[in-house]
């Protein structure tokens, strides 16, 4: 895995997941359609900042009682562990009704912050929101009052979270929007074009909120913004 240099992290994490997928559709135009998550998330705490970290993956489930017992210490052990920190869990609800139990509320999320896990996106469900480890941003499928049989099935494979694919260790953003993986070998071209968005896009906004905006200034900002490179 490359390393993400501290000023690029800062930068990105600057950034709102909109902005981080606009950049991401111009470096890498590849995956201009893939990579983040096409159906809605909850987001427990929209006026947290960004959050930005490494992915720790695992899949759950908790319609049924578990068959065997579920290896807490191999689980935890992973994401304090698993790979570079902050980390970010990745978890995918396998049942055929996801979220029928949550995994993540008070507990849970005071345990995954502790070890270096700042936030979850899952398509599965949380509760416990006002007492949810301050910190820590949780987007969701949905909210639900119980956990039910709530077991971890494995842990470190790949994932795909409301149409997100993601592997252990890739790099998310997340807010409350969303979430979007990022390359982690594009990751400081992506804060340069998003810089180049952000400048063209001052040029369109600026010029619309003006006294007397009309054809003739849009036409004009457009070409403003064609300067930029």
């Amino acid at each position: 895995m490359s390393e993400l240099p501290a000023d690029v992290a800062k930068a990105l994490g600057e950034l709102d997941t909109p902005t981080i997928c606009n950049a991401v559709e111009v470096v890498v135009p590849e995956r201009r359609a893939r990579g983040y998550n096409v159906r809605p998330l909850v987001c427990a705490h929209p006026n947290l900042p960004p959050i930005l970290g490494f992915a720790r993956t695992a899949r759950i489930k908790a319609q049924h009682q578990p068959e065997k017992p579920q290896d807490s210490v191999g689980y935890y052990t992973y994401v304090a562990e698993g790979g570079p920190l902050p980390a970010i869990s990745i978890v995918q609800d396998i049942d055929d009704t996801p979220g029928y139990g949550a995994m993540w509320g008070e507990v849970n999320t005071n345990l995954h912050y502790g070890l270096g896990c700042i936030g979850l996106v899952t398509n599965g469900s949380i509760r416990d929101i006002p007492d949810s480890a301050e910190n820590f941003q949780m987007l969701a499928g949905m909210i639900n009052p119980a956990h039910a049989w709530i077991n971890v099935v494995d842990w470190g494979a790949p994932v795909n979270v409301h149409g997100m694919e993601c592997d252990d260790g890739d790099l998310v953003h997340a807010d409350m929007h969303g979430a979007c993986v990022i390359p982690i070998e594009s990751a400081a071209d992506v804060v340069t074009e998003a810089q180049r968005i952000a400048a063209r896009e001052a040029i369109l906004i600026g010029a619309a909120k003006e006294p007397g905006f009309n054809m003739e200034k849009l036409k004009k900002a457009w070409a403003g913004m064609a300067q930029l490179h």
